[in-house]
């Protein structure tokens, strides 16, 4: 009973750990939109996303509680955002209406998906749910931005803290069911031993 109380504390540390990274989202999109400006184009797409990318990716590598690896996981969130951005907001001609948003969080999120999803961990042998989870995820995040009335018609580079809280939170739980925490075992690409798996 006492290992079973532990590993749920255990798991709802790293998932709340994980789950206040959401405010790499929001900082990645300030952060973007200071360099780039608008998504309006394809460059600033392109540029735009990578600099999203970068900012996400270390910040849910820091709050992974040590199962993912930087060196492929930050490169791999840099290339899907900047490539499903640029591809998304070209899609929809880079309007902002709530369906036009939702179809390029959808693009964005295949894209940015399938790339972290190669960037898993060996251990982790379902990764293609995490590919199929993106799409639908990050069209959710823009959905919920866009009903919270924020001005979407910036036509910023990621949705806004509202989805993004919702996404992370949901992510989360995916990462733990495809890649269970366990303390002891914290670092990304060593598979669990016997002992405590």
């Amino acid at each position: 009973m006492n290992r079973t109380k532990e590993s749920r504390t255990t798991f709802l540390r790293s998932w709340l750990l994980w789950t206040a990274g959401f405010l790499a989202l929001p900082l990645a999109g300030f952060a973007g939109s200071a360099v780039i400006g608008r998504v309006d184009g394809p460059l600033a797409a392109l540029g735009g996303g990578a600099i999203a990318g970068l900012i996400i990716g270390a910040g849910q590598t820091l709050t992974s509680s040590g199962r993912l690896q930087a060196s492929k996981w930050i490169p791999a969130t840099v290339i899907g955002m900047s490539a499903g951005l640029f591809l998304g907001a070209a899609a929809v001609n880079y309007r902002t209406s709530l369906a036009d948003l939702a179809l390029m969080g959808a693009i964005t999120g295949l894209v940015l998906g399938s790339a972290q999803a190669l960037a898993l961990p060996r251990q982790a042998h379902r990764r293609w749910i995490w590919a199929a989870a993106m799409p639908a995820l990050w069209a959710l995040g823009w959905t919920i931005t866009t009903l919270f009335m924020i001005q979407v018609g910036q036509q910023f580079i990621v949705f806004g803290a509202s989805g993004a809280l919702v996404v992370t939170a949901i992510t989360g739980l995916l990462l733990q069911a495809l890649l269970p925490f366990r303390a002891g075992v914290r670092r990304a690409g060593f598979a669990p031993s016997a002992a405590t798996a």
